[in-house]
């Protein structure tokens, strides 16, 4: 009898587990296995950036020619720097999807297929402000993901992750959903992207690859990650695949990315100033600023105002009104909900563009190639003051594009660099940017400082008749 209900208890317990594991533990083996040919490596090749070697020391200088080879260490081999990353295939003709990072300022980009194959990839578009680039390989009948809904994705969703983490190629990793609508300024303070926080391992080379769903799905583009040690703690951070979508699409189009843009500064809701307002509970964005001549001036939306709703979305915190604002198209007339002086307001106003969107400011978009960035094809703008704070930078300004062909790119200056110094000339701010600019003689190889990540790096650069 006791034999019996053992063999009883050993088989309910089996049966327990198997309906654990089946609830708990999703099956994913066939999702990797359809969906790995459609992921891809990506390897650059960035020919600006050199490793030098250094100057032998002052004694050794003194010591005579026959010997001093004796001490001298050998040169390292000047080399151009390498990076990797992750990619994904959108068609079957050869576009992919990857991080703007990955690709940028980069003079060769790689492209290996799970077969071997490899190719040289075709930059079509990038967006900084996204973190999105789009590139084209010259091949056909390729393997190709589905895109999926990640507006219906929820906290505590199985989500896996394909890529090349530390170069390991094809890697496979799972998580859950942490939290979604993270807001992450960049390091301009921009903040476009309600990312997708999971816990899923991201590592450095899973960068540009996908996040898929348990239907095999791309409901995101892993992105960053949160570390102390360079490695994953579990706080990985992916591009949701509705924004996604939308950026591909633009940058296939024309190249560039077009934004919404209101004109208004904005802050979170406290607990008090939500009781003064009449709010039940902390909630949307309180406008600040409005900026005259802005599409919000021009709606009649004024500081003390707190936005709600945006075209109908909640605006839960203030991070919400740039997410939202910046996915609509300009031109668009939408609805704005508000609290005025305790009460609820409905207004309508017309989405403006972005000064200043990657690929192109839309003011500029009609003017030459040729035109853009003045002399040295570069576009510069002041330096916010996180971003001062940041590196420990005073003076200078922020490149925030840069042509290619053009002085500035031949120089090896790319997006988010401070230039200090032009030719001989320390530029301060904008002022002196234009100033310097406009007396620099053509056909002189002149030097250039600027810093990149806080750090100063000195090239030289020429404008040519």
């Amino acid at each position: 009898m006791v034999k019996r209900c053992t063999q009883y208890l050993i088989v309910f317990c089996l049966l327990v587990s198997g309906a654990v594991s089946a609830r708990g533990l999703p099956e994913l083996t066939e999702l990797i296995e359809e969906n790995s040919p459609a992921v891809v490596k990506i390897n650059t090749v960035d020919r600006s950036r050199m490793a030098r070697g250094n100057n032998p020391p002052q004694y050794q200088q003194e010591i005579p020619d026959i010997f001093r080879h004796l001490l001298e260490p050998r040169q390292r081999q000047q080399r151009p720097v390498a990076s990797m990353g992750s990619g994904f295939i959108i068609s079957e003709d050869g576009y992919i999807v990857t991080n703007n990072h990955v690709v940028n300022g980069a003079d060769q980009v790689k492209v290996t297929l799970t077969d071997r194959r490899e190719y040289e990839a075709e930059v079509i578009g990038k967006d900084e402000r996204s973190d999105l680039a789009l590139l084209k390989i010259d091949a056909e009948d390729l393997s190709a993901v589905r895109w999926g809904d990640s507006e219906e994705l929820q906290v505590g969703e199985w989500v896996v992750a394909i890529g090349s983490p530390f170069g390991l190629d094809y890697s496979a990793s799972a998580g859950i959903v942490s939290a979604m609508g993270r807001s992450i300024p960049n390091e301009s303070r921009e903040n476009y992207v309600p990312f997708i926080q999971t816990d899923v391992a991201i590592n450095p080379g899973n960068s540009g690859g996908p996040l898929f769903n348990l239907d095999g799905e791309v409901i995101g583009i892993n992105s960053q990650i949160y570390t102390r040690s360079g490695g994953s703690i579990g706080l990985s951070f992916a591009i949701p695949a509705s924004l996604a979508q939308d950026v591909v699409a633009q940058l296939k189009e024309k190249g560039r990315v077009d934004r919404g843009w209101l004109g208004v500064g904005i802050r979170n809701v406290d607990r008090d100033m939500a009781e003064a307002m009449g709010l039940g509970k902390p909630s949307g964005a309180l406008v600040e600023q409005v900026s005259p001549g802005t599409p919000a001036a021009e709606a009649g939306i004024m500081p003390g105002d707190i936005i709600t709703r945006f075209d109908g979305r909640k605006i839960g915190v203030h991070g919400d009104l740039p997410h939202v604002v910046g996915q609509i198209r300009p031109g668009t007339e939408v609805p704005v909900d508000l609290m005025r002086k305790g009460k609820s307001q409905r207004l309508k106003v017309i989405v403006g563009a972005l000064p200043g969107s990657d690929g192109e400011p839309t003011q500029a978009a009609s003017r030459p190639a040729s035109s853009i960035g003045g002399r040295l094809g570069v576009v510069v703008e002041e330096i916010p003051d996180g971003m001062k704070q940041r590196w420990n930078v005073d003076t200078g300004v922020l490149v925030k594009q840069v042509v290619p062909g053009k002085p500035g790119a031949k120089a090896g200056l790319r997006s988010g660099d401070i230039i200090a110094q032009l030719g001989f000339e320390e530029v301060a701010d904008m002022k002196d940017y234009k100033s310097v600019v406009k007396e620099l003689p053509k056909d002189e190889l002149l030097p250039i400082r600027f810093f990149r990540a806080g750090q100063s790096t000195f090239r030289t650069i020429k404008i040519e008749s």
